[in-house]
């Protein structure tokens, strides 16, 4: 068992955006970051596992490794969940729920071994199980050790808890922010989206200049947890960054309803006075006055067959419109399709990594700034 001063945090990783994770992890100075298959691992007591559900952008749950053993049947398993102690972890008040994985294990059947921790978590504890509940314990069984895991964050961190509209096909929160790094934005770039949708990569953008913690706004599973101190983890969410007033995140589409839903969003994440939506086409953007910064969108990919042509018109006359007005602007256009991406002829850098968004693979295509 380990300490509860040392704890092995794991920060589940968008599919593809691991690396980013890896460098906001050790940025935001947790110890001893590491990239593994499907995230980052760092060390950390429970104050840490509160803060990196605070104030990390790119992760999408924040698990704990609570401890392991080896089983081979589950007899085995059965006695050694009902001698784990869940006390340490795990309120007797608070409802559970248990998830089993197994893979290149004697131990087979997931549904059999979620019903004997279920069980002994029932009967030594007295937690109540619930298929809803919102502390999930997780087990995975991986060529016969046993591993379990508290997720610490409850809702997926992409739902920071203050958007309340959004528009069809969003970029999740998480995502924009690990892209946005991904185009080497650090908070003092103005960012321009001309295809903003309901304003994520502009919010997300004007929190981070901001310094301000994307959980502020919402509820966390650790809340319930036994070793949670509501005193202390109010005091850490007090400190939080000053906001600049001056607007330097611009975003614009050509829907109106995209532009209420925006202005709403940023207004809602308190963002209000460093961000400018309008209503206007592709080929009316302009750069603001100032310096250079980074033009950033999530363009239409086009599903449905007779889109492609439309499309490759509508990246066309967008690379035309950058390559003739933004001179020294850098550019990241996320798409699920390359040909769209050229259509744009822009000089783009050598492709980054595939992500997983939604099920869509996705690409960032990123320019040097333009000449």
């Amino acid at each position: 068992m380990e300490p509860s001063n040392d704890l092995e945090i794991f920060l589940v990783a968008t599919p593809g955006l691991e690396t980013p994770l890896h460098a906001e992890a050790v940025e935001k100075g947790f110890a001893g970051a590491i990239i593994l298959p499907g995230g980052v691992s760092c060390r950390g007591n429970w104050s840490e596992v509160w803060r990196a559900n605070l104030c990390l952008r790119g992760a999408n749950k924040v698990l704990v490794r609570i401890g392991n053993f080896p089983a081979v049947h589950l007899a085995q398993l059965d006695k050694r969940a009902r001698k784990f102690p869940w006390s340490d972890f795990l309120r007797s008040d608070v409802p559970v729920k248990i998830e089993v994985t197994s893979r290149k294990s004697r131990i087979y059947h997931a549904g059999a071994a979620r019903q004997r921790v279920e069980r002994a978590i029932s009967e030594t504890l007295g937690a109540p199980i619930s298929s809803d509940a919102a502390v999930r314990v997780l087990l995975r069984i991986e060529k016969d050790i046993c591993t379990f895991s508290i997720d610490t964050s409850g809702e997926p961190l992409h739902k920071r808890g203050h958007k309340p509209a959004v528009a069809k096909a969003p970029m999740r929160e998480t995502m924009a922010a690990m892209f946005l790094r991904e185009c080497g934005f650090d908070g003092t770039d103005p960012v321009l989206d001309p295809m903003c949708g309901s304003g994520t990569f502009i919010i997300e953008a004007a929190e981070i200049a901001a310094g301000i913690y994307p959980g502020r706004s919402r509820q966390f599973a650790f809340e319930d947890l036994h070793r949670f101190d509501a005193q202390a983890w109010d005091e850490m969410r007090q400190h939080e960054g000053q906001q600049d007033t001056a607007p330097q995140f611009y975003g614009s589409d050509r829907n109106a309803g995209a532009i209420d839903a925006a202005t709403t969003n940023a207004d809602r994440a308190g963002v209000a006075a460093s961000t400018r939506f309008q209503c206007r086409s592709i080929s009316d953007i302009k750069p603001p006055a100032g310096p250079a910064g980074i033009v950033i969108t999530n363009p239409p990919y086009g599903a449905r067959i007779g889109d492609e042509k439309r499309l490759r018109s509508l990246y066309g006359s967008f690379g035309k419109v950058l390559m003739t007005r933004f001179s020294g602007w850098r550019v990241g256009i996320v798409t699920s399709n390359q040909s769209l991406a050229r259509a744009t002829r822009l000089p783009f850098l050598p492709n980054g990594p595939v992500v997983d968004h939604g099920g869509t693979k996705v690409r960032l295509y990123k320019t040097n700034p333009l000449p």
